[in-house]
């Protein structure tokens, strides 16, 4: 038993601290739309994300230098400024939706702008980067109130007992027509290349080493499992719950209907706790990939000492604010495009990844087998085919 907690346990803390406002928004959206009909996404999202994380789980515990390190003395160093710009663009990408969903909970609730908001939670959240033990003891009640919203969108489902026997028609692999840019939003939240692409920065952080791979690499699988099965619990509460009654959920309030069943006139309430907890405990985390990837590729380092690297976190934190204030009026819409937008680069980033994993150099370290390798071409091939329909979409249609 103690071994099963310890391996879920940090999993979970990883789920939590991903899920944040864009992928609750995103999920009830398309389940208050279109039923269960884009359940299938989630996974292979999950699968696809998974083989990513094993890998660049594999690339920190084999080599001493950062994965951007390799990439710059592989392919030069032009290549990894690339690479961490695209890191930085699709960490302040989701930092907007950070920043919206934290700054909506006040003014969808008081009924005031979120703008005051918004730049008071963003100082808070650059102050905090200065006191890391205080942020620590913030952390386990930002992840205790996520929690409770998580059990509850679980009972949620159980009591509003979804049809199994329409699920199973609607499980089609088909994308419905109008749900393109939902389906996008879907998969950059689930399947975060960037999220896998920092795995070898977190796992030479902590210090792992080669001699319990199999065990870093069952945790990692193992925060992807669990917030596939979030995610997809948000999906089929939209589904049960909010589809029925022809909510098209437009609002954080509209998001909170889902809630209804167990919390009654306290579902928004209850939801908007959540909401804040996801939006906030993922603020700071989303920011220090950002930041700390940026740094790396312009030469600055990956400490959080250095005064450099927190500039530039500071700079994701900034930047994911001003965008939240302007665009504030859409805040759901906002999101999704957001998420939509981080698909666009995934494909280099991506391919960036394979490229260190197959290279000569890491063939003895890596040991990847064909299924892995499978995987990982398979997941790159659909990164590259969404950017091209999300360039479409956005750019010609």
């Amino acid at each position: 038993m103690k071994k099963i907690f310890a391996l879920i346990g940090p999993g979970f803390i990883t789920a939590a601290l991903v899920l944040g406002p864009g992928s609750l928004a995103v999920a009830s959206k398309i389940g208050a739309n279109y039923e269960y009909q884009l359940l299938w996404v989630m996974p292979l999202c999950v699968l696809f994300m998974g083989a990513f994380t094993v890998v660049s789980t594999r690339i920190g515990l084999a080599s001493e230098i950062s994965l951007l390190r390799q990439i710059h003395l592989t392919y030069g160093r032009w290549v990894a400024i690339v690479i961490g710009v695209g890191l930085f663009m699709v960490a302040a990408s989701f930092q907007a939706g950070n920043s919206i969903g934290a700054g909506m909970v006040f003014s969808e609730t008081l009924a005031m702008s979120s703008a005051p908001w918004i730049i008071g939670i963003s100082a808070i959240a650059i102050f905090l980067l200065f006191f890391k033990t205080f942020f620590k003891i913030l952390e386990k009640v930002m992840i205790g109130m996520v929690i409770l919203m998580l059990v509850s969108f679980m009972l949620t489902l159980v009591i509003s007992n979804p049809d199994l026997s329409r699920l199973a028609e609607q499980f089609t692999f088909e994308i419905p027509n109008g749900s393109e840019m939902l389906t996008l939003a879907l998969v950059a939240s689930s399947f975060s290349i960037a999220g896998a692409f920092y795995q070898s920065y977190l796992v030479q952080e902590k210090g792992w080493t080669k001699a319990k791979s199999r065990s870093h690499e069952r945790e990692g699988i193992t925060g992807i499992v669990i917030l596939g099965v979030i995610t997809s619990t948000v999906l089929l509460v939209g589904a049960s719950v909010l589809f029925p009654k022809g909510i098209a959920v437009n609002s954080a309030t509209e998001m909170g209907m889902a809630l209804e069943p167990i919390f009654g006139s306290y579902a928004t309430k209850v939801f908007m706790l959540g909401l804040f907890a996801a939006s906030f405990s993922s603020l700071l985390g989303n920011a220090t990939l950002g930041g700390v990837l940026i740094s790396d590729a312009l030469g600055f380092g990956m400490k959080l000492e250095s005064i450099k690297v927190r500039v530039m976190v500071m700079l994701v934190i900034v930047i994911g604010a001003l965008v939240a204030i302007v665009f504030g009026n859409l805040p759901v819409e906002l999101i999704v495009v957001a998420q939509g937008l981080t698909v666009i680069v995934s494909p280099l980033i991506g391919l960036l990844l394979l490229l260190i994993a197959f290279g000569k150099s890491a063939k003895n370290e890596m040991e990847l087998g064909i299924g892995l390798k499978v995987l990982m071409i398979l997941g790159w091939l659909i990164l590259l085919f969404l950017a091209m329909a999300n360039g479409y979409n956005i750019f010609i249609k």
